[in-house]
């Protein structure tokens, strides 16, 4: 399936349309302002801004909410190199170098070379999308319930297998997502299960608000535990430029960690906070200058600032051709956009084109745009690191519940947002990673009907796990995905216990 240059023009001429450039900046300039907080994330900016799509057009509310994600990217490491505190977990590689390129004064040099990679991360992760998307799109259309019952396993097996050290945890945390996707009418029998006769929960527990009350009550309760934290001392500015040295120093690793995050990002379960990881530690052992690293090396900042936007965008692919997100922003905007009437899948590219294809222009015309305002407005956007959390997250609670008030102006949903705040507070407290649980609410139900309807063709588990040589491969992944942190765990105890014996 070649690339239709009519469709690709279409679209970008949709993107450029007042209405989609003003969303692309308002998202671009909200997930700035989101990834530079300290404790937030992009997923709660998204979750809190679920109500307010309802009324958008589905183009525009994916654009807003893509741009959101990846303008998180961006402002993620203003909060690392400023204050040596990650806005999430996507901006910790950035701390590495970006603060102490800041304590050398060089504050603006580091903030504007994060900016750069991360543009020419983004970029070169959308040109990535373009060549990759269509051909896997392609491929999903040979995908029948047996095929997407397995790649629903391989896709949790792998979101479960990244909680390192927590693996167990994360098990958990599934398996409690899959059981809430049963309450509810029983789509093939019409049986009421686990409702206890409210007629609210016929439906099924509505998993915006599952959304909304792990990540914004849920982040925000666990945020006022830790309120009075004293934050690291803001750095002067200074000169907001790069020299022609420093450019000459990190061009290459720009431009060689893009296709590694964006990679990282297309598969499911990982993300930007793996993918500028890696890039690190890669850069760091290719580096003529491995010792500068960690002392303010421009290369240590670049490389994963280009990786995780990158990340973000490739994150995309999966869930727009498979409708399975490949983190767990992802999966918020893919509850939302489901909500919205779209299919994200295989057809989408066929029925759909023109919104696919203004989608990826906007990723163009996004990313452009960001750099731009994280350089000309770079002073600006760091007094936002002065708003005292006591006045922001007040904030972000009324729009938690307000926002849940409008989905389905039920009083009863106020009572599931809070206990599912409560559960996120309590995850987070134990350290259970929450994308798990998301991701097995959203897909839950989908993943029993295509498990039912296998089973209607493949008579045992094992029909289902050979139907295919697709399944074949789902199932080697998922054993694999399970297998490796365990083999690799295994391996470092060995070593050390070597090491201690010696």
């Amino acid at each position: 399936m070649g690339i239709d240059m009519q469709y690709v023009i279409e679209g970008f001429m949709v993107a450029i349309q007042p209405q989609n450039l003003f969303w692309i900046a308002l998202g671009g300039f909200l997930g700035t302002i989101v990834g530079m907080l300290p404790g937030l994330g992009p997923a709660t900016a998204i979750a809190l801004l679920i109500p307010i799509t309802f009324g958008m057009d589905p183009t525009s509310a994916l654009i807003l909410m893509a741009a959101i994600y990846y303008g998180a990217m961006y402002g993620g490491s203003r909060s690392s190199i400023l204050l040596n505190v990650p806005g999430d977990g996507s901006a910790i590689a950035a701390t590495f170098d970006g603060y102490p390129m800041a304590q050398k004064g060089q504050a603006g040099q580091a903030l504007a070379i994060s900016a750069i990679a991360s543009l020419i991360g983004g970029l070169v992760a959308v040109v990535g999308f373009i060549l990759l998307s269509q051909p896997l799109a392609q491929f999903a259309l040979k995908f029948g319930p047996a095929e997407y019952f397995m790649l629903m396993i391989f896709t949790l097996s792998a979101i479960v297998a990244l909680a390192q050290g927590a693996m167990v945890k994360g098990f958990i945390a599934m398996g409690v997502g899959l059981l809430l996707s049963t309450i509810g009418i029983d789509l093939q029998t019409g049986v009421y299960r686990f409702t206890g006769g409210n007629v609210h929960l016929a439906d099924g527990v509505d998993f915006l608000v599952v959304i909304i009350g792990i990540y914004a009550v849920g982040e925000v309760m666990y945020n006022y535990l830790t309120i009075d934290r004293p934050l690291g001392e803001k750095k002067n500015i200074g000169k907001i430029w790069i020299t022609k040295e420093q450019w000459n120093r990190t061009k290459w690793p720009m431009l060689r960690n893009g296709p590694i995050g964006f990679l990282v990002g297309v598969l499911p379960g990982a993300g930007g906070a793996i993918a500028s990881m890696i890039s690190y530690s890669l850069e760091k052992q290719v580096s003529k200058k491995p010792e500068e690293f960690g002392e303010g090396a421009i290369e240590g900042l670049a490389a994963p600032e280009s990786s995780n936007n990158a990340a973000s965008v490739g994150a995309f692919i999966p869930m727009l051709t498979m409708g399975i997100p490949g983190s767990g922003t992802t999966a918020v905007i893919l509850g939302a956009i489901v909500m919205l009437g779209l299919k994200p899948g295989p057809l989408l590219f066929e029925n759909n084109p023109d919104m696919v294809w203004t989608f990826i222009n906007s990723m163009f015309i996004g990313n452009i745009f960001l750099v731009i305002l994280n350089i000309a407005l770079v002073a600006l956007l760091v007094r936002i690191l002065d708003t005292p959390p006591k006045t922001l997250y007040p904030i972000i609670l009324l729009l938690a519940f307000m926002g849940t008030y409008t989905l389905n102006f039920s009083m009863t949903d106020f009572v599931i947002l809070i206990v599912f705040g409560l559960i996120g507070l309590v995850m987070k407290i134990l350290q259970f990673p929450v994308a798990p649980l998301i991701l097995a609410v959203i897909v839950g139900s989908e993943m029993e009907q295509n498990l039912r309807k296998s089973l209607v063709t493949h008579d045992s588990a094992w029909g289902l796990m050979t139907a295919s040589p697709i399944t074949i491969g789902l199932v080697i992944l998922t054993i694999i995905s399970l297998g490796y942190p365990l083999l690799t765990s295994w391996l470092k105890k060995r070593k050390l216990e070597r090491s201690m014996g010696q």
